[in-house]
């Protein structure tokens, strides 16, 4: 399923490509990422608190809140036109 288009500039030559990014590919990105960020939460947690137990906690509810607040930003930029393209109807052909 397609959920990205990029145009990439080679920067070695004159050629520039268009890539996709697979939606199992974004849902990888976005699972490693929250890991990563709420890893570094429990270690600040910890160098704040000292207690294990309660950087624990903080990270499971930043995981849990993290994931709930950043679903309901991707809906509120859904609805909002700034930076959209519409990209031009395929042409089609009879042969």
């Amino acid at each position: 399923m397609f959920s990205g288009l990029f145009y990439l500039n080679n920067m070695d030559s004159s050629t520039s490509q268009i890539v996709t990014e697979t939606s199992t590919r974004s849902v990888i990105k976005g699972i490693t990422w929250r890991i990563v960020a709420t890893f570094s939460t429990i270690i600040i947690a910890y160098f704040i608190t000292g207690e294990t137990k309660i950087a624990l906690q903080i990270g499971g509810i930043e995981f849990i809140a993290k994931i709930a607040v950043y679903y309901l930003h991707e809906r509120i930029w859904l609805r909002i036109s700034f930076g959209k393209k519409k990209l031009p109807d395929p042409v089609e052909f009879e042969i």
